[in-house]
């Protein structure tokens, strides 16, 4: 597909004088997605739910007189780190969370042990939620923002639940030992 595009062409804020703003932003979306659906008003819209839930929970945090750490501890840092990731694997590709992406995505088989393999179905918003609940690194900064949260508002609570999903990461690395330790065996 060729390029029709010239570097001449009008800025959008130029354009949106002529055709209006959201006429300029449709252009602009049509030109970025080549053709492909790229719910980029969806996009928008969750970076905003992402937004406004850092600005809650920092209200929150203010309204129950707790500071912000000055920096969090190295094992914390650990802790959260390695739960986020297993959590974030775990809504996005384990078997027993599918009813939640089932809405958002279409089966596909599976891509590794005990994790499926989804397209994300539908347009708009549908696809934007899809995209992201299937994604495990898309997940991870919203599952790192409230276990950060979570450290400050109810940090006994927060590691325990972090211990948990740390524990399951370090078991899930023993698992593929013994499988491979047999595979070696026979």
């Amino acid at each position: 597909m060729t390029d029709t595009s010239s570097h001449t062409e009008e800025p959008a804020a130029v354009g949106a004088a002529g055709g209006g703003l959201g006429a300029a932003a449709a252009r602009e979306k049509a030109r970025y997605a080549g053709g492909e659906e790229r719910p980029l008003g969806s996009y928008a819209g969750l970076m905003a739910a992402y937004g406004t839930m850092v600005v809650a929970l920092a209200a929150l945090v203010r309204r129950r007189g707790r500071g912000l750490p000055e920096r969090i501890q190295l094992g914390d840092l650990a802790l959260l780190s390695v739960a986020t990731h297993k959590i974030s694997r775990l809504l996005a590709k384990d078997p027993v969370t599918s009813p939640l992406r089932a809405p958002f995505t279409r089966f596909e088989g599976t891509s590794g042990p005990a994790e499926l393999k989804e397209d994300v179905r539908g347009v708009g918003p549908r696809k934007a939620v899809g995209e992201l609940i299937t994604c495990p690194f898309c997940l991870s900064q919203w599952i790192a923002t409230l276990l950060a949260f979570g450290l400050v508002l109810a940090p006994r609570a927060t590691r325990l639940a972090a211990s948990i999903f740390t524990g399951l990461t370090a078991a899930d690395f023993l698992q593929f030992a013994y499988a491979g330790a047999e595979k070696i065996e026979s």
